[in-house]
C-alpha cells in the first residue's frame, strides 16, 4: 500500500479534487473509519437517479443516520452540485455534528455553475497521481516517463495491460466523460483538438496556430483548453510575470497531468523512450514539472510556478518560494551537462540579484558551477525545498 503525502483533516469538512483515477476514494477509505462513515457514490447510476428524481431524499437520509456516523463522503459531487446546498444547511444547523468529505474530478460545474462551495466551511485539497517520494522503491524513472504514475498502473502485471489501461483512460474518460457532462457540442472537433494539444504538450501556446491545426476558431481553442483545466486533465504554466528582459514571452504553456495519459493521446505508448532523444527530454521535463506541482499541493508549500523565455533563452521553471530566494530551474535529461548547456541559466541567475539556479539532471552526483547547482533528479525535491534534506520515512 502506497502512503500518500497529503494530510487531510480529521476534524473538519473538506473538498478533495483530483483527476479520475488519482486515488481519492482509496485515500478516504484508508483515512475514515468504515463504521463511522456514510458513503455516497454519485457514479452509481441508481444513486444518482434517486437524488435526481427526488432531491429531498438526501436531506432525509442525513436526518436518519445513526449517531455513530461521523463522516459523510459524497464521491464525485460535481455530478449533483445542488447537494452542496443541503450540506451547507446541515453544517450551519447542526454545528459540525457531521463532517463531510466531498470529492470531485471536475471543478467545472462547481465553478461555472455557481455551486455552493460552503463559504469556507470546508477546506480544499487536491490529489494527483503518485509522486516519486510516495512510491519509494517502486519508483522507476523510465517507467514513470513512459507510463506515468496513476495508481492503476502499479496494480497491473504487464506492460501490455498498462498500455491498454492508458488507452482506455484516454478514450473513455478524456473523451466520453467530457461528452457525458455536456461540456461540448461537437465531440469530433474536440477529438481533433485533443490530438493537436497532446502533440503540443509543454510548448508555449499560440491560440491561432492550434486553431489552424485543429481546424477550429481561436476562441473555441481557448474554451476547449478551459475544459481540460477545469476537468483537471492538465494545467497551465504561466510566463513569469515580472519583467527581467526585453521581449519576454507572455503566453502560457499547457501540460497534461500525467505523462502516460499524454503518450496515450499521441499514440506513442508502444514507442520506447530512449535517453538522449528529444522525446525522452520532453518526457523528463513534463514529468518533473508535474511532480513539483503535485508535491506543492500535497505538502501545501504555497510555492508558485512559471517559466521564463525570451527570443533566445528559455528556462523551464521559475519557482517563487515564500521566505526563500527566487529559483530558476532547468530540467535536462542528460547524464552529463556541459557548460554550454548551462550558459542560459547562468546568464539569467547572474542578472537577477539574490536568485538561485538549479539544473535537475541524470548526473550521479551534485556539483556546483558558479551560481548553479547541478543535482541528480533524486535530490531535486529536497533542493527546491519541498522535503527535508533527508528523505521522509
Amino acid at each position: 500500500m502506497v502512503k500518500r503525502l497529503l494530510k487531510l483533516p480529521k476534524n473538519h469538512s473538506f473538498f478533495l479534487f483530483g483527476p479520475r483515477g488519482a486515488g481519492k476514494t482509496t485515500l478516504l477509505k484508508e483515512l475514515l473509519p468504515k463504521e463511522e462513515t456514510y458513503f455516497i457514490d454519485l457514479l452509481n447510476i441508481e444513486t444518482e437517479m434517486r437524488y435526481a428524481h427526488r432531491p429531498q431524499t438526501f436531506a432525509e437520509e442525513l436526518r436518519a443516520l445513526s449517531p455513530s456516523i461521523r463522516w459523510v463522503v459524497i464521491d464525485e459531487v460535481q455530478k449533483m452540485p445542488f447537494l452542496l446546498d443541503e450540506v451547507h444547511r446541515y453544517i450551519e444547523e447542526y454545528n459540525d455534528k457531521l463532517l463531510f468529505a466531498l470529492t470531485g474530478s471536475s471543478a467545472r460545474k462547481l465553478k461555472r455553475g455557481q455551486a455552493n462551495l460552503l463559504a469556507g466551511r470546508a477546506f480544499t485539497y487536491s490529489l494527483g497521481p503518485f509522486t516519486q517520494h510516495e512510491l519509494g522503491e517502486q519508483f522507476h524513472l523510465e517507467r514513470a516517463l513512459a507510463y506515468g504514475t496513476l495508481p492503476k498502473v502499479f496494480s497491473l502485471s504487464s506492460e501490455e495491460d498498462v498500455r491498454n489501461f492508458l488507452r482506455s483512460y484516454a478514450q473513455t474518460y478524456v473523451k466520453e466523460e467530457i461528452r457525458s457532462e455536456g461540456l461540448i457540442r461537437n465531440l469530433d472537433s474536440f477529438r481533433g483538438f485533443l490530438s493537436v494539444v497532446a502533440a503540443e504538450n509543454g510548448a508555449i501556446l499560440s491560440w491561432s496556430n492550434i486553431a489552424r491545426e485543429a481546424g477550429i476558431h481561436a476562441k473555441t481553442v481557448q474554451a476547449h483548453y478551459s475544459i481540460l483545466e477545469d476537468t483537471l486533465l492538465g494545467f497551465f504554466l504561466p510566463a513569469y510575470a515580472r519583467s527581467l528582459r526585453k521581449r519576454q514571452k507572455t503566453h502560457p504553456k499547457f501540460y497534461f497531468f500525467d505523462t502516460g495519459v499524454v503518450r496515450a493521446l499521441t499514440g506513442m505508448l508502444t514507442i520506447p523512450l530512449h535517453p538522449g532523444t528529444s522525446e525522452y527530454g520532453r518526457a523528463f521535463e513534463h514529468f518533473f514539472i508535474a511532480e513539483f506541482l503535485r508535491l506543492n499541493a500535497s505538502l501545501q508549500k504555497d510555492f508558485s510556478f512559471s517559466y521564463f523565455a525570451t527570443h533566445d533563452i528559455e528556462i523551464d521553471l521559475v519557482v517563487e518560494r515564500p521566505g526563500l530566494p527566487l529559483l530558476f530551474v532547468e530540467l535536462k535529461s542528460g547524464e552529463f551537462i556541459n557548460d554550454s548547456a548551462l550558459r542560459p541559466l547562468r546568464s539569467v541567475v547572474e542578472s537577477v540579484a539574490g536568485s538561485e539556479g538549479l539544473c535537475v539532471s541524470r548526473e550521479p552526483r551534485k556539483r556546483r558551477v558558479g551560481k548553479i547547482l547541478v543535482c541528480p533528479w533524486q535530490d531535486a525535491a529536497q533542493e527546491i525545498g519541498f522535503l527535508p534534506s533527508a528523505p521522509l520515512t
